[in-house]
């Protein structure tokens, strides 16, 4: 049977989120500092045999469908794959809108040259030069209208781009998105793999509510919200200078610093749990932790002071599973199923 698979990675968002959503971003202007990282949403298309009926979608899958009938593709069935928590902060329903719209690219492509089948709802064959993005922030941006416009999911733009383009991203927002990818040396890679530890605390974040409600305080110009969020974008920034010396310690306080802030848009961004993994951590030698995502839950992370790696899992590890991972530099990527991919992290 006709079928390829594609793959988009998620992320950790170190600084900055919150200035990429609208109107906040276009009004304002936005910055984030991000990396993508080796745990990822995983979409396999396949062309449903005839006279099989559309399956209807659960929770997980309702992306997908959406991204099929926006594409107006019939005849081809989806099956999305994670290997991170739902709701967990990591921007994984972005990494999923950005596998499935490419793979739907791709699929085009191969049917183009007569390799797979493609046909619209009509039975026509579809142009495919249409409604395809030729490059990866057009991919992006194509990931974020299905899920702004179609599933009506409130969020911004940084989640979109680090799924398509992998590794470490300055992103900054304004009437356009100019995305410029930090040219980290080795051994800041290899110290950022080591010295940034992820957990996961079981919780499921709230992000529409909360963005919404932190949304609404912007739209009222409550002062607190207007400072926590220029800071936030400047601290990103700072950050993303940090990166490029290999300055971790740097970046840790500033993590520590953004958290603050962060914490301050909302009451409900921090939870009992996030807040004792944190003090927990900075107690065994964490120089910087935060919430990622809009939080309420989800994942957390810690930037461990060189050599304190141990003591600080010693120290969580009865409040949070680990999650382990390696820097994407790959961003978005497909293939035929049963071909090599090549290691992401290489």
């Amino acid at each position: 049977m006709p079928a390829l698979e594609a793959r988009a990675p998620t992320r950790i968002d170190f600084g900055g989120g919150w200035t990429d959503v609208p109107p906040y971003a276009q009004e304002e202007g936005g910055f984030v500092c991000n990396v993508a990282i080796t745990r990822y949403a995983t979409v396999r298309l396949e062309a449903r045999p005839p006279g099989m009926d559309a399956e209807t979608p659960d929770a997980e899958q309702a992306l997908a469908a959406a991204a099929l009938r926006v594409a107006a593709l019939s005849g081809v069935r989806a099956h999305v794959h994670n290997d991170f928590p739902l709701g967990a902060g990591l921007g994984g329903s972005s990494a999923a809108g950005v596998a499935m719209m490419g793979a739907i690219e791709a699929w085009r492509a191969l049917a183009s040259a007569g390799a797979l089948p493609l046909a619209s709802d009509s039975g026509a064959v579809l142009d495919v030069r249409r409604r395809i993005p030729r490059d990866r922030a057009a991919l992006a941006e194509a990931s974020r209208r299905v899920e702004v416009d179609e599933l009506h999911i409130a969020g911004g733009r940084q989640d979109h781009y680090a799924a398509a383009l992998g590794g470490a991203l300055a992103l900054r927002f304004g009437e356009q998105t100019v995305a410029q990818s930090l040219a980290l040396s080795f051994a800041t890679m290899r110290a950022l793999e080591s010295r940034c530890l992820l957990y996961y605390t079981g919780q499921s974040r709230i992000s529409g509510t909360t963005i919404r409600a932190v949304l609404d305080a912007y739209a009222a110009r409550a002062p607190g919200v207007l400072r926590a969020l220029a800071r936030m974008k400047a601290l990103a920034e700072a950050m993303a200078d940090a990166l490029l010396v290999g300055d971790l310690d740097a970046l840790g306080m500033l993590v520590d610093e953004h958290w603050r802030h962060q914490r301050a848009l909302h009451p409900a961004i921090t939870t009992p749990l996030i807040d004792r993994i944190i003090d927990v951590a900075a107690a065994a030698g964490a120089i910087g932790g935060k919430a990622l995502g809009a939080s309420g839950g989800g994942c957390v992370l810690l930037v461990a002071a060189h050599g304190f790696e141990e003591p600080i899992r010693r120290a969580v590890q009865s409040l949070a599973t680990p999650i382990s991972f390696a820097i994407d530099h790959q961003g978005f990527a497909w293939w035929p199923p049963g071909a090599p991919l090549a290691p992401p992290h290489t």
